[in-house]
């Protein structure tokens, strides 16, 4: 844990001093500009306290409980912009927390993993998760992976700029709406986490074309996929369930090993 607090330490060195970080909150609180609300869910106090420092100057408003049972409550509660979740924590795990959080909300939510651990990579994305960081990582790639979970899950402008609402996308009985992240499939809203909207909004508008996964990587994501990576896998399996079969039998998703994925059309 040294090494690993030294390791954060070095990192805070290079941020604003206190002082100006103060500012920033005053400022936020009398609502000049909206912090993002951060639910931090691990019951390591010393990591939790650093994480929280780090995230406080990056202007993000931390919260932090220190269990399952709590993380729950607070990120059903509608309160936060998104929850950041370790897997390994008493009275209830961190899996068993996003079963929970996911039953009744959607809420973005980046699990925090211990590193070389598949298995918990694979279930936590199978559940819901939005993404997963291996621990230990440093603070920096942790903002870079909520503010990218957040730009895909909310569509965010940067301050200042005003775009025109994004046009819906239409793939047979397939309706996206990108500004809303909302979708319809056969006339009935589809629930989908902000992770499965972004990968099934790139194949919407290729429907009926094969996209290899590097692409639907870079699109949903904004990032090259990694090699042993299965996130976008694990993805496609749980938005499959949720479309259902084709009357064929076969799945409305058409995978080519090796080579990508298709949404197939009516």
């Amino acid at each position: 844990m040294c090494s690993l607090k030294a390791r954060y330490c070095e990192y805070f060195s290079y941020k604003l001093p206190r002082e100006a970080c103060g500012l920033a909150v005053r400022a936020a609180r009398r609502g000049w500009w909206t912090m993002t609300k951060v639910l931090l869910v691990d019951d390591d106090l010393d990591l939790t306290t650093l994480l929280s420092q780090y995230l406080s100057r990056e202007d993000f408003e931390v919260h932090t409980v220190y269990d399952g049972e709590s993380g729950v409550a607070e990120a059903v509660s509608g309160a936060y912009d998104i929850v950041v979740l370790d897997i390994m924590m008493p009275r209830v795990s961190g899996i068993e927390a996003l079963r929970r959080i996911r039953a009744t909300s959607t809420v973005p939510v980046l699990m925090l993993t211990a590193r070389g651990d598949n298995i918990d990579r694979i279930v936590g994305l199978d559940m819901g998760a939005d993404d997963y960081v291996p621990k230990p990582c440093t603070p920096g790639e942790l903002v870079a992976r909520i503010r990218a979970i957040l730009r895909r899950t909310k569509g965010r402008e940067p301050a200042g700029v005003t775009s025109t609402p994004p046009r819906a996308i239409r793939a047979g009985t397939l309706l996206l709406s990108p500004g809303s992240r909302s979708a319809t499939w056969r006339g009935q809203p589809l629930d989908l986490t902000g992770t499965e909207f972004s990968l099934l909004e790139v194949l919407a508008r290729h429907a009926g074309q094969l996209v290899s996964k590097q692409d639907i990587s870079l699109q949903a994501f904004g990032r090259p996929l990694g090699r042993f990576d299965r996130r976008i896998d694990v993805h496609i399996s749980s938005i499959r369930q949720k479309l259902g079969a084709r009357p064929d039998g076969q799945s409305w998703i058409r995978s080519v090993r090796g080579l990508g994925y298709q949404l197939l059309e009516d």
